[in-house]
């Protein structure tokens, strides 16, 4: 864990919170000493990036966890785009696109007002 630590530039009891806060589990040496592969180091890093910038660390877990969830459905929407030859063309200049422009706007909003959220 040392090593690890050194690499990221980090504390081992930062390390210890991540495994504690069930974000990383590394596997353990025939010693007990965490053993965290390339990947775990990237999160690791990516969770000091984020606490550094203030972010409690049980945020920090989550966006991370989300962020994780996030490239694993890009990763199969393309993988399955590729598979079946892509999806047809949905841009507003398609002729797959049937688009009613003679709606009236939302209650409350004139015609060519942007919304707001917040």
């Amino acid at each position: 864990m040392g090593h690890a630590a050194e690499l990221l530039g980090v504390r081992q009891a930062f390390l210890r919170s991540l495994d504690a806060a069930k974000l990383l589990t590394p596997q353990r040496s025939n010693g007990g000493h965490r053993r965290y592969s390339r990947y775990q180091l990237r999160i690791a890093a990516r969770a000091h990036e984020l606490v550094t910038a203030g972010t409690p660390l049980e945020a920090a877990c989550r966006i991370i966890i989300l962020e994780d969830q996030l490239a694993e459905a890009r990763r199969i929407n393309t993988e399955l785009q590729q598979r079946h030859g892509g999806l047809p063309d949905t841009s507003p200049n398609s002729q797959h696109v049937t688009r009613r422009t003679d709606t009236a706007p939302p209650v409350g909003v004139e015609r060519g007002q942007h919304l707001r959220y917040n």
